[in-house]
């Protein structure tokens, strides 16, 4: 939890000193609404891309990822690697890093700011209970993501999302003090504060919903590039498979980037990063030859 909060803090602070040094390099401020919505534009996408640009190192530190080399003796472990070389190279792109970190929740992810400069991990839960058919079907779906460019797409989104939502609650934060104050009482900074906050938590809730939805095709676009990569058989069992294992396990209470797994569960369909397992393989039969 420490390492947690202090990322959060370090991230914050380098992202409000750059743009703190880039508004008093091009003389920008909040005074008027163009100031303002250059401000938030700015804030929102620094933010966005320095979470991406230090998303490989995070991943690594929280998860503990341990990196593969190709030297590696261990026959799954080389078996990992020489794939996701195999469907790199198939897929055209450079070879990711790829890593393992310890956890029975069966996932794989991509992480990193480029096609260049990625990251693919591996829960050990993953490995142990897929078969190589299935995990060269993951491979796939993974390399996918990174060969779509998602991790920057994501990005491009949160990041307008962010900058929407700093804007719209400041507006109507000054609307709502114009309407229940008059000039003799004026209300005080930590009040417009704490409008701001609750203002910016409803629309950023709000703006999940559409940054979801393409959360939601990318994951479909990713299985229908693991099947071309390798085929949609092999897709269709490893959902299955996902699927099977991750109900006989526990339920996590929580876990930072549940954005990021194959087999995510929600309740709430417009909130949902993944489609249903059950979707997905729909979707994959309709190509399956």
């Amino acid at each position: 939890m420490g390492k947690r909060i202090f990322l959060f803090l370090a991230t914050n602070l380098l992202v409000v000193t750059t743009v703190s040094i880039v508004l008093s390099i091009i003389g920008l401020d909040g005074n008027s609404i163009a100031g303002l919505a250059g401000i938030c534009f700015i804030y929102g996408m620094i933010g966005a891309f320095i979470s991406l640009y230090i998303s490989k190192w995070t991943v690594k530190k929280f998860y503990k990822v341990k990196i593969i080399k190709e030297s590696n003796n261990n026959l799954k472990k080389l078996f990992l690697y020489s794939t996701v070389k195999d469907i790199s190279k198939k897929a055209g792109i450079q070879m990711p890093e790829v890593g393992i970190y310890d956890s029975p929740d069966p996932n794989a992810f991509a992480t990193g700011p480029s096609q260049n400069n990625s990251l693919v991990a591996f829960s050990s839960g993953i490995l142990d209970g897929l078969n190589e058919q299935e995990l060269e079907a993951v491979i796939g779906h993974e390399i996918s993501h990174i060969k779509n460019g998602d991790m920057v797409t994501m990005t491009l989104l949160t990041g307008i999302a962010n900058a929407f939502v700093m804007f719209l609650a400041r507006i109507v934060a000054t609307i709502i003090i114009e309407l229940i104050t008059d000039s003799e009482n004026g209300i005080g900074y930590f009040a417009y504060f704490l409008i701001i906050m609750i203002l910016q938590s409803i629309f950023m809730l709000l703006a999940y919903i559409p940054i979801n939805a393409f959360s939601r095709y990318r994951e479909y676009r990713a299985d229908f590039g693991a099947a071309n990569l390798t085929n949609p058989i092999s897709m269709i069992n490893a959902l299955k498979a996902l699927d099977s294992i991750s109900g006989s396990l526990e339920p996590v209470k929580s876990d930072e980037y549940s954005v990021a797994k194959i087999n995510s569960k929600s309740k709430m369909f417009l909130f949902a990063t993944h489609p249903s397992i059950t979707e997905r393989i729909s979707a994959l039969k309709n190509i399956k030859k």
